[in-house]
């Protein structure tokens, strides 16, 4: 895809992954909407880039996408670039999932029912601008399941194989397809202080940039990266040894 001259939608814009992207959009001569369930968040990365456009939008509700998407194709015609970045992480152990439906549908609702409903909305949107392109944020527990947090890998799991069938669909047209692998990174995803030890926001937005100007339809970051070649021996591996570190850190889980 063109690294500028775009309008780009960006869901879960206002903070983590979705703000550094947003910023590297914008610095690359990109117009660029940033969409959030926080008005605050939004109001707070507006004041700091002013070019922003907003939007409140809660990518879990139905009637909330279906606006979203009658707002966006009416007031920016030459959008051209949707980014399915929006997500939310809780760790379950199953032996004790004790809470309502509803909270365990939310990760649902909002990292598979979410993207696909948008990228299905826009999508005929998308095929009349002579340069298109979908970015799906997927996880690396697409590929090691992170079993402490379960559904949220089986969300991401889902949103990779979404992308693989999407992508050989518009492979003779000219959308492109791209799908990001974030390692853990230092966001507040699933909590505040739970990645601190991951990898540095802006250091991993660089490379995927850098992935997305070299023309790469899979982009990972350090160990999100191995894995994408990994065998399924590594793979299983890779699974059990990072549950039984979990484990080992977390005894009370």
């Amino acid at each position: 895809m063109n690294i500028s001259g775009n309008t780009v939608l960006i869901t879960g814009g206002a903070s983590g992954i979705g703000l550094a992207f947003a910023e590297r959009f914008l610095q690359t001569g990109n117009e660029v909407i940033i969409v959030g369930r926080r008005e605050e968040k939004l109001k707070e990365a507006k004041e700091k880039h002013p070019a922003f456009h907003t939007r409140v939008c809660d990518v879990a509700d139905e009637a909330d996408r279906i606006a979203l998407f009658e707002w966006a194709s009416q007031t920016f015609p030459n959008l051209n670039v949707l980014v399915n970045n929006a997500g939310i992480q809780q760790r379950v152990n199953l032996l004790k999932a004790e809470a309502e439906w509803s909270y365990y549908q939310k990760e649902l609702k909002i990292n598979v029912e979410g993207p696909i409903h948008l990228t299905n909305l826009f999508l005929p949107h998308l095929l009349k601008q002579s340069s298109a392109a979908v970015l799906n944020v997927s996880s690396g527990l697409a590929l090691t399941p992170g079993v402490w947090v379960p559904i949220y890998s089986a969300t991401k799991a889902a949103i990779h194989s979404f992308t693989q069938s999407l992508r050989l669909q518009l492979e003779k047209t000219e959308v492109k397809v791209i799908e990001i692998f974030p390692p853990a990174v230092n966001t507040d995803l699933g909590g505040t202080g739970l990645h601190t030890f991951g990898a540095p926001v802006n250091d991993f937005a660089d490379e995927i940039f850098k992935g997305i100007k070299a023309g790469q339809e899979e982009i990972g970051y350090g160990g999100s990266a191995g894995r994408l070649r990994a065998s399924r021996d590594e793979l299983d591996q890779g699974t059990r040894q990072a549950w039984e570190g979990f484990l080992k850190n977390n005894p009370d889980f």
